[in-house]
């Protein structure tokens, strides 16, 4: 008796492959992830993504190729066996005849440690192993079939082939190749298979731990070779944007790094020039200012002479001559005003206008301004009865001066001048605000309103004021270490407020 080729094959409980951990995304502030993290993270998941799928694919492949070789090992070695005992079954086998050959091809002799069945109609050899045959392999078995089935019991995986057994001659009950009715079947375990493949899988986990600490370690030296040069860019401009025009970057190598260096540089040179120029330009104006203002304070000085002295005869003269004269007067003195302020900023820009401070009464000294101006009797007043200041007494008659002027001019009465202190002791400020009933500053104009020749008001292109008068009280403001600051009052009006350290704070100027 010969066993056929196998003609049909049925799988089941075929081990399905190992399902992946899949890691929630880490979410993180766009403010806290930086370039680093993010190339860290982008490097680990790449190599964990390489190594997961590696890993799947080779447990697949190893865990088929393991199960198929053993199944066609099996199924052959059972053929074999059959063959070479089968011939000397007598037929109908009893039941005894069948025991003896599940004995003989059972056992650890041979191939492996596997239990056998025969069967040969309703006859059965006694079973042994630890589990039964599955019922369908018997059926496919039975029906002529050599077929195999893989399935886990007891928590263990096996193995069960079956091979139908053939007359190998003619004879005369039958001939060769027809169904003798022997079936036989094998149950082998599969736990030597099983701890192979599992090996087999944590050796691939293994592998990709390491690929993945190996991606992050290479990860932080490409960003540390990569943010190296974009950290000296960033110092770079930084250091460029606080006025080092001389900053320039190493270039090494012809990378995009490398051209990102040169731009730089490039950008840095043209700046500088571009700077330079500007300030050149700038500083020449500021000469051409200072000079023509200084040139002509003594041709002005003449003219202002002279007016005054024709002023004192203005009435003995014709209407039309009279009115003249007191044009070319009012604007004799409207240019030497608009002199002496271009001469006072030009000091300032070259820094030729020092700080003289001495212990004075800020009250008093607000109450000298507006009575040289004859401003008392229009200007409300809240002052302290006595104010200790360290101040430049003329400096901040001029700042008084520009503010009321400012709000007589262009605001509405009644202006109201207050004088406190405020901030932390010892060390408070000197608070002086001036506010008027005028319609207010429009928020567009509130920026521009210290800018030098600045005037809110566009259509008026002629004024007493030279446009210069609260740009040097911001400036006399700044050498005392305070500032000026514009604003509209909630019920209207504009509100200008001075605030002066009382205190030895830092000046901006060397004081005597």
């Amino acid at each position: 008796m010969t066993t056929p080729p196998s003609t049909s094959r049925q799988r089941t409980g075929r081990p399905g492959a190992t399902d992946a951990a899949v890691g929630r995304p880490v979410r993180w502030w766009r403010a806290a992830m930086g370039l680093r993290p993010r190339m860290l993270a982008a490097f680990v998941a790449i190599a964990a993504l390489t190594a997961v799928a590696t890993s799947a694919l080779t447990y697949q492949a190893a865990t088929d190729s393991t199960l198929n070789l053993t199944q066609s090992t099996t199924l052959d070695e059972l053929r074999r066996r059959v063959d070479v005992l089968a011939p000397a079954l007598p037929f109908p086998p009893t039941q005894a005849e069948l025991d003896r050959l599940s004995v003989r091809l059972s056992g650890t002799g041979g191939f492996r440690d596997w239990r056998v069945l025969t069967r040969y109609g309703t006859a059965r050899s006694e079973w042994t192993g630890p589990v039964p045959v599955p019922a369908d392999l018997q059926n496919t078995v039975g029906a002529g079939h050599s077929s195999f089935q893989r399935f886990t019991a007891d928590g263990h995986p096996w193995l069960a082939v079956g091979v139908p057994v053939t007359y190998a001659t003619t004879g005369p009950a039958a001939t060769a190749g027809d169904p003798s009715g022997l079936s036989v079947y094998a149950l082998l375990p599969l736990d030597r298979e099983q701890a192979a493949t599992s090996a087999l899988l944590a050796a691939a986990a293994g592998a990709g731990v390491f690929a993945a600490v190996l991606a992050a370690v290479l990860a932080l030296l490409a960003a540390r070779q990569v943010l190296r040069p974009i950290r000296a860019l960033r110092n770079a401009a930084y250091a460029l944007a606080q006025g080092q025009l001389d900053t320039r970057l190493a270039v090494s190598g012809h990378d995009e790094l490398a051209q990102l260096s040169k731009t730089f540089n490039h950008t840095a040179r043209t700046l500088r020039g571009t700077i330079e120029e500007l300030r050149a330009v700038e500083a020449q104006a500021r000469r051409f200012a200072a000079d023509v203002s200084h040139e002509l304070r003594t041709p002005l000085a003449a003219m202002v002479a002279v007016t005054d002295i024709l002023d004192e005869d203005a009435e003995h003269l014709p209407a039309d001559t009279a009115s003249a004269l007191r044009m070319i007067s009012s604007e004799t003195g409207r240019l030497t005003r608009l002199v002496n302020d271009l001469i006072e900023i030009s000091r300032m820009d070259a820094g030729a206008a020092p700080l003289r401070t001495e212990d004075v009464d800020a009250s008093a000294a607000v109450r000298d301004t507006l009575d040289l101006r004859g401003w008392s009797q229009i200007i409300e007043l809240d002052l302290p009865t006595a104010l200790p200041a360290r101040l430049d007494a003329r400096r901040f008659d001029v700042i008084v001066a520009n503010l009321v002027g400012n709000a007589l001019r262009h605001g509405r009465p009644p202006v109201r001048l207050t004088l406190t202190t405020g901030g932390p002791q010892p060390y408070a400020d000197l608070v002086l605000t001036v506010t008027d009933r005028g319609p207010g500053i429009p928020p567009a104009e509130l920026p521009h309103l210290f800018d030098r020749f600045y005037k809110a008001d566009k259509a008026r292109t002629r004024s007493e004021g030279s446009g210069l008068g609260l740009a040097i009280a911001q400036e006399n403001a700044r050498l005392h270490g305070g500032t000026i600051q514009a604003a509209n009052a909630p019920d209207g009006g504009a509100v200008f407020t001075l605030v002066l350290p009382l205190g030895p704070g830092p000046l901006t100027k060397d004081s005597p």
